[in-house]
């Protein structure tokens, strides 16, 4: 059995990751290309200026996405490279390279998926308290209503955010990724409710311009993943996933930053743990955020084992020793997209993408000139043979999107790790399909029928 007839294959990047030309043609500064450049902060001091100097390579990387077959490329637009500001004056030749690229996209009958935010908040803005400022999801909105005014045209599908546990949680819970600073929780889960305000603006602003728009949203999460199929361990995962945890990290919590956007309001539980730092929260606010979505997007790349304890509360379960990981050192639970496409869809019943999944291998160039990734191929393949189950049992699963489609900047771990399925010499900016390029190749052809 395949998956649907109208389901949607594809692969994913993001702007910063990929791009290059840091400071060309008008560009204005991102978060990321001033924190990339400060000591010890990325890995063997790497930082995006070149990257995979796809801004001007994009017509080979387009024509080598044709050759794999896809129907989608979801990729992301650089806040600063078109409004270098934030806000004000458009830089036209930003607008121009993202109209280039959607037009080489449908040259080849590619599916544009436009993500708005993918981490590159304008420097300018920071400047001005970045998501601390209470006007951000206004900025935010003038940003989304310029994009779709001038592609949406072309572009019909569009995703707000991406993972927001990450450029919130990662950059001011825990203080590793741009801009590196740690605050208290009053204040991020202000800057969080900014965010989600700045996701209703930002629907309603696409909408106003595109009216025949499909609008979604793309956090991620880790799947607690039930270590057996009795109830109680099925239950003790479910639940592990939406509850906020009392002495935890809020940040990573799935139903804080999805209740309010699918459900219309925050969860009950985070409101009572959360209540003496709770963020400000206006009279329509909810309604704002509550913006009707076509798809739900969820990035995934690893489970939680969990099991229910003697009184049927979640336990996290221990890894089993030398269980697999992946080159970035993330343990592997094949099952994660079953359970979590079969969380999520229960809760929110809104058609779901798969928005990233994928692996770090490790990665090179052998003898006979090919990149050979027996270890990716194996860990697609199962992944999505379990996401395919959850499909068969009801969940409305609408696509899929490999992470990522050529090696690229990985944030704070810089180019040490390789997610892709293309392999990119960053010194010569050769690519070389891998092994696993060919491979998704014919699952797509087949619609995933012989997984």
């Amino acid at each position: 059995m395949s998956f649907s007839k109208d389901f949607v294959w594809g692969v994913a990047t993001s702007s910063y990751q990929i791009e290059g030309a840091a400071q060309e043609d008008g560009k204005g500064l991102s978060l990321w290309d001033i924190y990339s450049h400060q000591p010890e902060k990325i890995f063997e001091g790497h930082n995006g200026d070149i990257a995979c100097d796809h801004y001007h390579r994009y017509k080979e990387d387009i024509r080598l996405m044709a050759e794999l077959g896809v129907q989608a490329y979801r990729f992301s637009v650089s806040w600063p490279r078109v409004l270098p500001q934030g806000t004000g004056t458009v830089n036209e030749k930003g607008i121009q390279f993202y109209s280039d690229l959607v037009d080489e996209m449908l040259k080849y009958g590619i599916t544009p998926y436009l993500t708005l935010y993918h981490w590159d908040m304008p420097y300018e803005l920071y400047r001005r308290g970045g998501w601390m400022n209470p006007d951000s999801p206004k900025w935010f909105a003038e940003y989304a209503g310029l994009i779709a005014s001038r592609l949406g045209d072309r572009v019909k599908n569009y995703m707000t955010f991406n993972e927001p546990q990450v450029f919130i949680g990662l950059a001011f819970v825990d203080g590793v990724h741009a801009p590196g600073h740690k605050y208290g929780r009053k204040e991020t889960l202000q800057m969080a409710h900014h965010v989600l305000l700045a996701h209703g603006l930002g629907v309603q602003a696409v909408r106003s311009a595109v009216p025949d728009a499909k609008i979604g949203y793309a956090p991620t999460s880790n799947v607690p993943v039930p270590v057996t199929e009795r109830a109680e361990d099925i239950n003790a995962a479910r639940r592990a996933f939406f509850e906020m945890p009392v002495n935890g990290d809020w940040s990573w919590n799935a139903a804080w930053w999805s209740d309010p956007v699918l459900l219309g309001h925050y969860p009950e539980d985070g409101m009572k743990i959360l209540e003496a730092d709770l963020p400000s929260i206006g009279q329509n606010d909810m309604k704002i955020i509550g913006q009707p979505l076509d798809f739900y997007g969820q990035n995934i790349y690893r489970g939680v084992p969990t099991r229910a304890d003697a009184e049927g509360n979640p336990e996290t379960v221990p890894y089993p020793i030398g269980d697999p990981k992946t080159a970035i050192g993330w343990h592997v639970n094949f099952d994660c997209l079953y359970w979590g496409t079969k969380f999520l869809y229960e809760r929110y019943k809104t058609p779901i993408f798969i928005t990233e999944n994928g692996m770090s291998s490790h990665d090179w160039v052998h003898l006979d000139g090919k990149v050979h990734d027996p270890q990716r191929i194996d860990y697609l393949h199962r992944h999505l043979k379990w996401l395919k189950k959850s499909a068969e049992e009801g969940a409305r699963i609408a696509g899929y999107f490999q992470w990522s489609f050529m090696d690229n900047f990985e944030w704070a771990r810089g180019y040490n790790d390789r997610f892709g399925i293309v392999y990119v010499d960053y010194a010569t900016q050769k690519r070389i399909p891998k092994d696993s390029f060919y491979w998704y190749k014919q699952i797509i052809k087949e619609n995933g029928e012989y997984l």
